[in-house]
């Protein structure tokens, strides 16, 4: 049952992220195309306070989620990596650097930001791929379009970071971060259900195959 609240709580982050943008109703003027998820939590942003809440919940349930993945993975060396891998994401998010709003400088913080996205993302696409090993073909085609998919808008996002930091127009890159970070979330809450269903399935298999068995007599019978 722990080993099931665990799994449960990987389909619970992906959901709890989403409330980033809720949060962003606290911001206001705040764009969701022309403006980045990061932003939500720069410093001063009038809604720094409730995401960065909703970020350490995120964080939580994604270290417990990679645990359930560990107790789940059996012989599947691919997929205790994947656990590994995602406690390492919710770890680093506990540690995550902020960045200051649009047109307020550019200092360290904001330069680590950028550092921690990066290592980040390598994490992050490195758990799909050793998810996509991890299971049957039709995952294993799901994985690998999600990682095409994070690669594709992760890379045109992350090329208005210089406009960004300039305080320039960034037209649809809020878009474009939300397809590759949609990804991402879809993806964890796949492998959630996944893992979950092969359990069911097993379960199922483990007392078909006793209520075949001969019932062993006592002997104290």
């Amino acid at each position: 049952m722990a080993r099931r609240a665990f799994l449960i709580c990987g389909i619970l982050s992906s959901l709890v992220y989403l409330g980033y943008d809720v949060a962003a109703l606290r911001y206001q003027g705040y764009s969701y195309t022309s403006q980045t998820i990061s932003e939500l939590t720069a410093i001063g942003a009038p809604s720094r306070s409730l995401v960065v809440v909703l970020g350490m919940t995120y964080d939580a349930l994604l270290i417990a989620f990679g645990v359930g993945v560990w107790q789940s993975a059996a012989r599947k060396r691919a997929l205790r990596i994947v656990g590994i891998l995602l406690v390492a994401v919710g770890l680093i998010g506990f540690a995550w650097p902020p960045m200051h709003m649009r047109g307020a400088g550019f200092t360290l913080t904001d330069t680590m930001h950028i550092v921690f996205a990066g290592v980040t993302s390598l994490l992050i696409v490195l758990a799909v791929g050793f998810g996509a090993a991890a299971f049957g073909t039709r995952f294993r085609v799901y994985s690998i379009a999600s990682i095409l998919t994070m690669l594709v808008f992760g890379t045109w996002a992350g090329s208005q970071g210089a406009r960004i930091a300039a305080n320039l127009p960034t037209p649809w890159v809020g878009a474009i971060e939300r397809v590759d970070l949609g990804a991402y979330l879809l993806w964890v809450v796949v492998l959630a259900v996944t893992i979950l269903r092969g359990e069911d399935t097993a379960i199922r298999d483990n007392l078909g195959a006793g209520s075949l068995c001969p019932r062993a007599s006592s002997p104290f019978s």
